[in-house]
């Protein structure tokens, strides 16, 4: 019999001690992929300082493409549209033009975009000019009054790649809209960050995504995070699973954004695409209190300003989010404030985001640790809060 090193039986003990720890998670993964909910998927679990759990499970169906990590190699990992997770890099990137004194969030948005010195505002007998001055912190905290959704009907669909090709035409465009009600009045979700990208435009004298490569990509080591998509790039790029019962498969025809090289309009709040290990990086420097490697992004007192309470849970906010109830709402974050209404067992003081398309993270600064999950579905025929049940399975390990 061939000798075995008392090394490699340790790490083979170890591996399986690790993958049994975790069954649970790979096996919810595998049951919303068998149960149609999404394609395929991949699920990131750092802890104290390390990744202590990354698997893709993989649908194999006919359209699809299997997830790659290739961890930390660049041009080898499956790119996704991350959406509304790109809403919480623009406020990043606005941290750090306020650690700069080049801007203050009680700032008027019209100091910077003077279409907006006259806004209008809805009233029960049409529209009228509004009272309140619109602000950097209504941007920021989704209370400004600009929606993506109208609750009248679908909203003005602003945010497209089609119709702009820079965001000086969008904001021109943007100040033109009424706005549902008086700016800082109520929590209303919609396209703050892409106007708040502008105003880094304004301020730094750069393009956005110049700002953010270099403030933000850059230290980062967030290398394949973008706005565009070249010809290698699509290659690389995940499909649309959509399952509406009686349409089901896989498509690139609702990409929605064209992520075409020659458009400079960046918008903010959920026009980039990322990988699982850029992102990741993202979210190591969120958990390690603003820096990454030794680099310092932002300071701590930002990410507790991201963090604080500006809006409650649905229903004292009537347009909040229905799914999110115990949380309250910071800069593009959701915060975990009663953890008995989650009902997951997460801890208070969670902190993260999502996308349109099912990406979503969280970090838990008690814990150390964060989780993020990539995958690209649409509208499933399941109620499934996927968010939700995948924190409920990983807050269940410890028991």
């Amino acid at each position: 019999m061939k000798n075995i090193s008392i090394p490699f039986l340790l790490i083979f003990i170890q591996s399986i001690v690790v993958y049994s720890q975790y069954e649970s998670v790979r096996n919810f993964q595998k049951e919303i992929v068998e149960n149609e909910i999404t394609a395929s998927n991949i699920f990131m679990l750092y802890k104290d300082g390390k990744v202590v759990y990354l698997n893709a499970e993989n649908s194999n169906l006919f359209g699809d493409k299997n997830i790659s990590n290739q961890s930390y190699k660049p041009y080898k990992e499956t790119l996704f549209p991350i959406w509304s997770m790109s809403k919480p890099i623009t406020v990043v990137g606005i941290m750090i033009l306020l650690e700069k004194g080049l801007i203050n969030l009680n700032d008027n948005v019209s100091k910077y975009l003077p279409e907006f010195s006259q806004i209008y505002c809805k009233g029960d007998s049409g529209k009228y000019l509004c009272k309140n001055p619109l602000k950097i912190i209504h941007l920021l905290t989704h209370r400004s009054g600009y929606g993506y959704y109208s609750h009248k009907g679908y909203g003005y669909g602003l945010t497209s790649t089609v119709k702009y090709k820079n965001l000086n035409d969008f904001s021109k465009d943007l100040s033109k809209v009424v706005l549902e009600f008086e700016p800082g009045e109520k929590y209303y979700y919609g396209v703050n960050q892409a106007l708040l990208g502008r105003i880094v435009e304004v301020v730094s004298n750069k393009d956005f995504y110049s700002f953010l490569r270099e403030e933000i990509f850059e230290p980062l080591e967030m290398s394949e995070t973008k706005f565009h998509l070249t010809s290698q790039d699509r290659s690389r790029f995940q499909p649309l699973y959509i399952n509406f019962g009686t349409i089901k498969g896989f498509t690139d025809e609702l990409d929605e954004l064209t992520y075409e090289e020659s458009n400079n309009a960046f918008f903010g709040g959920e026009g980039l695409i990322s990988t699982m290990n850029d992102y990741a990086n993202f979210c190591t420097m969120l958990l390690n209190g603003g820096t990454f490697k030794g680099k310092r992004i932002i300071s701590e007192k930002s990410i507790q300003l991201m963090t604080k309470k500006y809006s409650s849970s649905y229903p004292i906010e009537e347009f909040a989010d229905t799914r999110k109830l115990g949380f309250n709402y910071g800069f593009s974050m959701f915060v975990l404030d009663d953890p008995i209404v989650d009902g997951t067992g997460s801890t208070k003081g969670i902190y993260g985001w999502s996308g349109y398309h099912g990406t979503h993270f969280w970090i838990d600064p008690e814990k150390k640790m964060f989780g993020l999950f990539m995958t690209r579905h649409r509208q499933s025929i399941s109620n499934m809060d996927v968010q939700k049940e995948l924190r409920r399975v990983v807050y269940n390990l410890s028991k």
